[in-house]
């Protein structure tokens, strides 16, 4: 269990890095490596998955950094439906890309609500204290 603002700080700030820097590899994968092979439409899906991988990933940094500046420490939870955001949206759609099994789109909408109660849930929280 992480008690101290400092070690929450280091814990997001590691999780974020970690997911940038794949999501970094995801972006240039997508541009370089499938541009000749998928359709133009599949490419901009995989853009949109990197997209929002990178920007949550980026997001989990500013969640770290809130527990410096906070007498309540942030909730924990809307940093893990960050990183499960990251997996159901952004890996449903890679996913879907790269094996072209369209039902996996499916289960997209459950990693973007995962993301908007990850933004609520720090709004309200936010909003508290």
């Amino acid at each position: 269990m992480i008690d101290r603002p400092w070690e929450c700080l280091m814990f997001w700030i590691r999780i974020g890095a970690a997911l940038a820097a794949i999501g970094v590899a995801a972006g240039a994968f997508g541009a370089h490596g499938l541009k000749d092979r998928v359709e133009p439409e599949m490419l901009e899906v995989w853009k949109t998955a990197a997209f929002y991988h990178l920007l949550h990933a980026v997001a989990l940094f500013a969640f770290g950094a809130w527990s410096l500046h906070t007498a309540h420490p942030p909730p924990r939870q809307a940093g893990w439906l960050f990183v499960t955001g990251i997996a159901i949206f952004s890996g449903s759609l890679y996913a879907l890309v790269l094996t072209d099994i369209r039902v996996l789109g499916a289960i997209t909408p459950l990693g973007g609500l995962s993301f908007i109660a990850a933004w609520a849930w720090i709004a309200i929280s936010a909003a508290q204290g």
